[in-house]
């Protein structure tokens, strides 16, 4: 009898798991998901929005308006322009007043490939300063 109840002692002893290999598999898991979720980066455009406030309201940093329509139709000074004049037009109004920035006004409607165009256009003008204003009656 002695002998009986000592054998299910030792089975039940013997049935335990441990846990301790799969506690340190799960946190070297854990580990690698944290590192590598550190080197994931987004990629995106860099877009430069002005300010609600303006910093000198002088007449000489009056910026370069570029107004992109909602069928991508590109508008300088009151008048349709061309995406292959786009470039001259900035150089001519940068040549003018060489701190203005460029300002372009967009549709929510417009294609991202315009306003790529347009800034491509401007900094082969020598124009750095480029800002993206969205039209919100649009959106």
């Amino acid at each position: 009898m002695i002998r009986r109840k000592q054998s299910l002692h030792d089975t039940a002893d013997k049935a335990e798991i441990d846990l301790t290999p799969m506690l340190d598999v799960v946190f070297i898991m854990l580990i690698f998901f944290i590192v590598t979720a550190s080197f994931i980066k987004e990629v995106g455009i860099a877009v430069d929005t002005p300010d609600s406030t303006p910093e000198n309201s002088s007449s000489t940093n009056e910026p370069i308006l570029i107004q992109v329509a909602a069928s991508d139709e590109i508008w300088m000074e009151g008048r349709r322009v061309d995406i292959r004049a786009v470039r001259a037009n900035v150089a001519r109004l940068h040549a003018e007043n060489p701190k203005a920035p460029l300002v372009i006004k967009a549709d929510g409607k417009s294609s991202a490939k315009t306003y790529v165009a347009i800034a491509d256009a401007a900094r082969q003008a020598n124009v750095y300063q480029i800002s993206l204003l969205p039209d919100i009656k649009s959106l």
